[in-house]
């Protein structure tokens, strides 16, 4: 799937890939636009771009969301300690007891 974008003034149109997200709309890679047309975007505030791509965190400012792995910061806030969460942001999910016991004593 990709997106086309057509220069009104010229006729001329140009492909960009679409890239799907695993939370959120699918967005446009428009990394080559500037090479393929000589233009730029103009976006102030930052309110339609995302500025990377992330495994381990989503935010949506809009919509007060930030999720490391999943999971509310919320939630890990109230329920998961500080080595839970870094368990979790480094494997990519919480530890049951024995990994958070083998966690700690090798940090």
């Amino acid at each position: 799937k990709g997106f086309v974008l057509t220069d009104n003034a010229t006729g001329k149109s140009y492909n960009f890939p679409r890239m799907v997200g695993t939370i959120g709309p699918d967005v446009i890679d428009i990394r080559k636009l500037y090479g393929q047309t000589g233009y730029f975007t103009y976006d102030p505030g930052f309110t339609s771009t995302g500025s990377c791509e992330s495994r381990i965190t989503y935010i949506d400012g809009d919509n007060g969301i930030l999720l490391h792995r999943g999971y509310p910061i919320e939630q890990l806030a109230e329920k998961s300690d500080y080595m839970e969460t870094c368990y979790l942001l480094l494997n990519g999910e919480l530890p049951n007891a024995q990994q958070k016991q083998a966690f700690v004593e090798d940090i």
